[in-house]
């Protein structure tokens, strides 16, 4: 029963989200599936040569960099294993000018902003400006009810789960709780809202009414 009280709300909040992203400009669709969203996403690849990745759980829990591989694109994706540290920086330098870059966020409020923070900046870069296009995909746990809830989400909620899950010597990867610490491997350096879609950025927001990623 308490599911279906959770996708009531889901329902409310990606209705209400979807509308503020539209509003900023953000072409923004309300899933019920990360079915639905991956056949979107992979429909809309036709006119792309080249794809690249952030790092996200959500992207390769809906299959999109092998997909992407199937269907004939060059994918940058720096998740590869085996990668040496040269490999890894040039993949990560060419998701910054590839055709379409596909990643999550962090946070996306109710009021139409999307959080993202970052370890090295691959990916915060390339949401904001370089590629022709760029899908940000996410569950409906990501989506807080304003801006300081999404920042706040980053810090209680994706920060420490994401440090724990790359196995990172970091404070909150052994607590649970952020320590806003100077560790080596803090993987939250860098933060970007985009308030309103980037001038030269074509952005499209797939919201999902399942849980996904961290």
């Amino acid at each position: 029963m308490s599911q279906n009280y959770e996708a009531w709300r889901w329902a409310q909040w990606g209705a209400q989200c979807v509308e503020n992203l539209k509003r900023h400009g953000f072409d923004a669709h309300f899933l019920e599936t990360a079915d639905a969203a991956r056949n979107a996403i992979l429909s809309s690849l036709d006119d792309y040569r080249t794809v690249g990745f952030g790092g996200s759980d959500t992207t390769r829990r809906l299959g999109l960099p092998d997909a992407a591989r199937e269907a004939g694109k060059t994918v940058y994706d720096h998740w590869l294993d085996g990668l040496t540290p040269e490999a890894d920086m040039q993949l990560r330098l060419d998701m910054g000018r590839c055709d379409c870059f596909i990643c999550s966020a962090n946070a996306i409020s109710m009021t139409g902003e999307i959080v993202n923070v970052d370890g090295v900046g691959n990916r915060t870069n390339a949401t904001c400006f370089g590629p022709r296009k760029v899908f940000i995909v996410a569950g409906m746990n990501k989506v807080t009810p304003d801006l300081h809830a999404a920042l706040r989400r980053v810090k209680d909620v994706a920060g420490p789960q994401r440090a724990k899950s790359l196995g990172m010597a970091t404070p909150c990867a052994e607590t649970g709780i952020c320590a806003d610490c100077n560790s080596p491997q803090r993987i939250c350096r860098i933060t970007t809202i985009l308030h309103r879609r980037p001038m030269r950025t074509d952005v499209s927001v797939m919201l999902i009414q399942e849980r996904l990623g961290f």
